[in-house]
Parts: structure tokens; C-alpha cells; sequence
């Protein structure tokens, strides 16, 4: 055995002592137990940055955009035209989510089995055509059966996305990565708005409502990125075009060290694994308790807005400001969660924040008042697991603004079970339900 052999076994002892010492490496520790010069690992993940982030964030954008959109489009003669009354509306938001958990686990096994360039702009391609034809529906039924393909092909692109990413950085880097694409969502929030209120100007534009051109221009829009996106989104490491041999290696390299090895083959067993895994089962019902604010919020919040006593224009560029405010938070938190290797402190400071601002809207009667799954296939599951699972709230968020309970939205605001209001209803005006008047 030549000396250089010798050489390079001791250093792979040297890693795998490094990765049982250390499961979790720094970007330093990484490149230095690997013999890589850290600089030049810095400006391969940048330019890794630049490849990816950008367009994964626009895909994003658009897939909140297109789900989110029908909450704008109600401040129009959205129900009137569809004859729409009563829970009608509320059934037209919550019909899209069972169909979009549906899709997640199996567009997740799908990403292992197809390459991302293809899979998720053909699922981009089909929602951006539903989106488009809720433009055109007739009717309540055919807007359901939009909303419920729209879901289907909408729902691997989460978890596929988030997937895909862990493809190419080590489990430290993946934070703000994430951050990045899931500020998308707020950024689509505020985009949303503004869209809203110029597209909406366009009533009786060839005859057709503002809403429909709202749901028309968006849907077209997704398409056209959907083409591009053909050409523009990379490979996984492997048959990344943009990478040298040499930055290859390095991706490659690195990946391995951060995972101890563990296999990414395609094989069954590791669906089983992660079905069982109690971890993500806890994070699932964390992220349906989170979501279900999240989608209430963007759901309903121009409506809310609306109904404290604003224009429908007015009520449309005013839902801008909070998801600008939260991009920049998410930004941030991401930044600082890999930077500390933390992320439960950052979601509870989040949560309670928001907890906070709920009770404050309570209070406003009129406006002057992931790391942690090993192996490929199991961390594409219950990447899925927990996103799809966790966007059943979305169902949850669907029913809690009805109509009939504004303007202050109490119940939605403030949910109790009837078990709930069972056991407090002896304790007079300390139940936390109890609402005094001055």
C-alpha cells in the first residue's frame, strides 16, 4: 500500500471520528477535516446561491400567490358572480388542502425518482393552468373542482423544494437556505396586495370581471415561469451542469461528511422508517398548530381589513406592510438559527409574537383602536410528512372566519371547544372566554 493511500485512509478515520464527536458541522470544521480551503468552499456555496435561490423563491411565490389569491378576488363581486353565500366561500378555501396532503408524500418519492428540472415545472405547469381556468368557472362547482386539482398539483412543491435543497448543502447551511425560499410566502403576501389592486382595476375589460383577470394574468404568469423554469432549474450535485469536476467533489464531499454516510438510495424500507419515527409525527402537529394561523392570516386578512371600516382597494394594499415585516424577520431569523445552530428559540419567540398579535386584534374593534432525518428517501418522506400533514390547519383555517362573525372575527380569533367552554363555565368571570364592557 503506497503512502498515499495510507494518508488518505487516516483522513477519513480523522472524519468519521470528527462526525460521531460532532454530528452537527461548522462550515470551518467541514472544510478543514476534508483538506478544503474554506474560502474557497464559501464562494462555491455562494455561487451554489446564486444558481439556486433565486429561483426557487420566485417558484414559491408564485405556488402562494396562485392558493392565496382567492382572498383578494373575494373583495370583487367574486361571490356574487358565482352565486355564493353562506360556508360556500369558506368550502372554496378548505377543498383545496386534503387534496394538497395527498400530493406531498408521493411528490416527494417522485423527486427521488424523476430529476427536479423536470418534475416540479410539470407540476408548476398544471397548477398555473388551473389557476388560470378559475378565471373562467361558470360556477361554485367548477370553482371547487379548480381548487381541488390546484391543491393536488400545488402540494409537492413545498416539501420537494425543501428536499431538493438539503440535496445540495450540509444540515448547518440548510436554515437560512430555507428561510430564504419559505420568505416567498410573505413576499407573495405583499405582492399579492399590490397586484391585486391594479388587476382588480381592470373590470369589464373585455367583458370580464376584475377578479377573473386576477386569476387569469397570475395563472399565465405561472406557466410562463413553468416553460423557463425547464431550462433554468439544475440538477441534483451529481449532473449539475454548472459545476466544475473539481466543485463536484468538493459538494459532494462535503455532503458526505454532514450525513455520516447514510444511504440515499431509493428502497421502501425508508418510507417505513419514516412513518414511524415519532420526531416527525411531534413536528407535524407543531406545524399544523403554526400553520393554521398562517393561513388564516393569509386567507382572510384583506377581508378582515375590510371589515374594519376600509375600501376595498384600501384594504388591499394595507395587507402589504405585515408580510413585508415578516420577509425581513424570516430573513433574519434563518440567518442568525444556522449562525447559533439553534431553531427551537427562534420559533418560540416567533409563536409567542404571534400570540401576542392576535390578542391585540382582539382588542381591535375599528381602526382607530429538518435537520434531523438521515438517509435520502426518509428525509424526502418526512420532509413531506411534515409539511403535507401540517397544511391539513389549512382546512382548520378555512372555517374560522365566517362571514357572519365580522367585523371582529371574535370566534376565529379566539377559538374554543365546546369541552373547553364545558370546563370554565363555573368560574364565572375568571373563564378566559369572559369578555368585559366599559
Amino acid at each position: 500500500m503506497d503512502q498515499s493511500s495510507t494518508g488518505t485512509e487516516k483522513a477519513s478515520v480523522k472524519i468519521a471520528e470528527d462526525v460521531a464527536q460532532n454530528p452537527v458541522f461548522s462550515n470551518a470544521a467541514a472544510s478543514e477535516s476534508a483538506g478544503l480551503d474554506e474560502a474557497a468552499v464559501n464562494k462555491l456555496i455562494r455561487k451554489i446561491d446564486l444558481k439556486l435561490l433565486p429561483l426557487l423563491t420566485t417558484l414559491y411565490l408564485l405556488s402562494f400567490l396562485d392558493r392565496t389569491n382567492i382572498g383578494n378576488a373575494r373583495l370583487d363581486t367574486f361571490e356574487a358572480d358565482l352565486g355564493m353565500s353562506g360556508l360556500m366561500y369558506n368550502n372554496a378555501l378548505a377543498i383545496f388542502f386534503p387534496f394538497y396532503v395527498l400530493a406531498e408524500i408521493p411528490s416527494n418519492i417522485a423527486m427521488k425518482r424523476f430529476p427536479p428540472w423536470l418534475w416540479i415545472p410539470f407540476i408548476m405547469l398544471v397548477w398555473g393552468v388551473c389557476c388560470t381556468l378559475m378565471g373562467i368557472v361558470k360556477n361554485y362547482e367548477s370553482l371547487l373542482a379548480t381548487r381541488a386539482v390546484l391543491g393536488l398539483s400545488e402540494g409537492g412543491l413545498f416539501p420537494g423544494i425543501a428536499y431538493y435543497i438539503t440535496m445540495w448543502y450540509c444540515r448547518h447551511e440548510c436554515g437560512l437556505r430555507l428561510a430564504i425560499f419559505f420568505s416567498a410566502a410573505t413576499l407573495a403576501g405583499a405582492f399579492g396586495g399590490l397586484v391585486a389592486r391594479g388587476i382588480l382595476e381592470m373590470r369589464n375589460v373585455a367583458g370580464l370581471a376584475g377578479w377573473r383577470w386576477l386569476f387569469i394574468i397570475e395563472g399565465l404568469l405561472t406557466v410562463v415561469i413553468a416553460l423557463i423554469a425547464v431550462k433554468a432549474m439544475h440538477d441534483y450535485p451529481e449532473k449539475a451542469k454548472f459545476l466544475t469536476e473539481q466543485e463536484r467533489a468538493t459538494v459532494l464531499n462535503r455532503l458526505e461528511l454532514d450525513r455520516s454516510s447514510l444511504s440515499n438510495e431509493f428502497n421502501l424500507k425508508y418510507v417505513k422508517h419514516a412513518l414511524v419515527d415519532w420526531k416527525i409525527w411531534v413536528h407535524v402537529i407543531i406545524t399544523i398548530c403554526v400553520y393554521t394561523g398562517v393561513y388564516s392570516y393569509s386567507l382572510f386578512l384583506p377581508t378582515i381589513i375590510r371589515d374594519l371600516g376600509y375600501a376595498n382597494a384600501t384594504a388591499q394594499l394595507m395587507t402589504v406592510p405585515p408580510f413585508v415585516l415578516a420577509c425581513i424577520l424570516c430573513i433574519t431569523a434563518g440567518w442568525y438559527a444556522d449562525k447559533l445552530v439553534q431553531r427551537g428559540i427562534f420559533m418560540l419567540g416567533f409563536m409567542i409574537t404571534s400570540i401576542i398579535g392576535f390578542v391585540m386584534l382582539l382588542a381591535t374593534q375599528n381602526p382607530t383602536a429538518n435537520n434531523n432525518m438521515g438517509g435520502g428517501l426518509k428525509r424526502s418522506v418526512g420532509i413531506a410528512m411534515h409539511v403535507g400533514f401540517g397544511n391539513i390547519s389549512g382546512i382548520i383555517s378555512s372555517y374560522l372566519f365566517p362571514i357572519k362573525d365580522g367585523p371582529t372575527y371574535y370566534p376565529g380569533i379566539d377559538l374554543y371547544t365546546d369541552e373547553q367552554r364545558s370546563q370554565e363555565k363555573e368560574m364565572g368571570d375568571n373563564a378566559t372566554f369572559f369578555r368585559y364592557t366599559i
